[in-house]
């Protein structure tokens, strides 16, 4: 019976090692530059953020911003109800990263499992939204003010890749979009930011 147990065991563990060796675990990621809004639940900065601060990495939705994917006011929890404390506004209260407006960033990524990515794509808020709202489409720019093409390669565990900021005044969202190349999801990190 212990030998059928342990080779189970073993046989388990072999197989996780595969799929994640072969990208076909599922996915998980998160922005730490600018720290993100999940980052800073799980690191203890922000509290009273419910299952979030122990899955940051786990912020999934459908794909195809911003014809498709969460929708309007659950942009930043990826429409996981289980996740809403990240589309809370707290009275525009969430903490910022200071940036230089028009100047490069390196934004940075960090990754628990890999896949196949379409690309990176980067929006911001609008001047004049209101940061005490919960994100809408309307309160962001139309278009990426960044996007990383990715051509279905597997990221590293941890990326960096840098572009130029908007030229923008006061407080602001940046909205990250990772889009999965072989499933129908992305992922989904806002970050508060003060330029």
């Amino acid at each position: 019976m212990r030998k059928k147990m342990g080779a189970a065991v073993v046989g388990l563990a072999v197989t996780a090692v595969s799929l994640l060796a072969t990208g076909s675990a599922s996915s998980h990621g998160y922005t730490d530059s600018p720290i993100s809004r999940q980052k800073l639940c799980a690191n203890g900065t922000v509290t009273n953020c419910g299952n979030i601060q122990w899955e940051p990495q786990s912020v999934e939705g459908p794909k195809g911003f911003p014809a498709a994917g969460p929708a309007d006011g659950a942009i930043c929890s990826g429409g996981n109800g289980q996740f809403a404390q990240l589309d809370d506004p707290r009275g525009g209260a969430w903490p910022t990263t200071k940036l230089t407006s028009g100047q490069s960033h390196t934004f940075r990524w960090q990754f628990t499992a890999r896949h196949a990515t379409t690309d990176f794509r980067y929006y911001i808020t609008k001047n004049g939204w209101n940061p005490s709202q919960k994100l809408t489409r309307a309160a962001l720019e139309t278009q990426p003010f960044l996007t990383v093409p990715y051509n279905n390669q597997q990221p590293p565990a941890t990326l960096s890749h840098s572009g130029a900021l908007p030229s923008k005044s006061g407080r602001h969202v940046i909205l990250a979009v990772w889009t999965i190349a072989d499933t129908s999801n992305a992922f989904y990190s806002c970050s508060d930011v003060q330029f």
